[in-house]
């Protein structure tokens, strides 16, 4: 038997100020809550001190974002899931903000280990007038390590209903994949950002959105193995192959606060977490 861990939180809108209240069960918890750029704005920390995800744990957080909040979530480090045994290890994900509510989801990278047997799911509910940006950063193995991912299987699954739905399973041994320049080309990262809606964009932000990816692109290391599109009218998506975590972070960071500033007229304000 493995962990169990339950995490809810809820922010809602005071006055001026957006207050969070949680509750958890098992090894899941926020560190902290703060309000670095002021009030309106909640930012949490969470955090999983056993360290990693291992066969037959299942972690499952609920995130509900009420009328006019704001919320930023992500966590002091990697997600990692280890080696397992047999059984597989679980993270669940679902959010669900309200009409008016803005919510990021800003999570550190997941690390996919040799013998993992692993999935990572997320799903993402807008109300009409909701708006939140997000990103995910899936590095398999650790190569600068010498420990490539050569066996166990990743699943992941991104969900937000009725606009955008993707579920793809990786296999350490799925060399067509992994290698082929149709798939991940030799890169052990890959790294996905979005802009989401719970209604469709106006065209002239979803064109503003892509011209502020496609800038920060442009003189990026990344630059050859990144895309920005936006083939539905509530999301945009960038897209980006790394040999390694750190140039996908920068490169989503830049983003990030390039579409805060595009989409809400909103400085960015990055997680002092990230720093320490």
């Amino acid at each position: 038997m493995g962990w169990h861990g339950t995490l809810a939180l809820r922010y809602r809108r005071h006055e001026e100020r957006t207050l969070v209240h949680d509750r958890h069960d098992g090894p899941l918890r926020v560190l902290r809550s703060l309000h670095p750029e002021g009030a309106d704005v909640c930012h949490s920390v969470l955090v999983h001190p056993p360290g990693g995800i291992v066969g037959g744990d299942l972690l499952d957080i609920e995130i509900d974002v009420e009328p006019g909040a704001h919320a930023l979530v992500t966590t002091p480090g990697a997600t990692r899931f280890y080696r397992s045994a047999g059984a597989a290890a679980t993270q669940a994900v679902a959010v669900r903000a309200a009409t008016g509510s803005r919510f990021e989801w800003l999570p550190l990278e997941t690390i996919a280990f040799s013998g993992c047997i692993a999935e990572n799911r997320s799903r993402f509910e807008l109300a009409p007038g909701a708006e939140m940006i997000g990103w995910d950063v899936t590095a398999l193995g650790l190569p600068a390590s010498s420990q490539p991912f050569m066996q166990g299987r990743f699943t992941q699954a991104i969900e937000l209903p009725g606009c955008w739905l993707e579920r793809g399973t990786i296999h350490g041994d799925d060399a067509r994949l992994l290698e082929s320049p149709l798939g991940w080309a030799g890169r052990a990262v890959l790294a996905t950002l979005w802009f989401a809606a719970g209604s469709a964009l106006a065209e002239s932000r979803r064109d503003a959105m892509l011209e502020a990816a496609r800038d920060a692109m442009r003189e990026h290391p990344l630059r050859s193995t990144a895309g920005a599109s936006a083939v539905q009218a509530q999301v945009v998506v960038v897209r980006a192959l790394a040999p390694r975590v750190e140039p996908a972070m920068d490169l989503l960071t830049r983003i990030w606060s390039a579409w805060r500033l595009v989409a809400w007229q909103r400085a960015p304000c990055a997680p002092r977490v990230w720093r320490t």
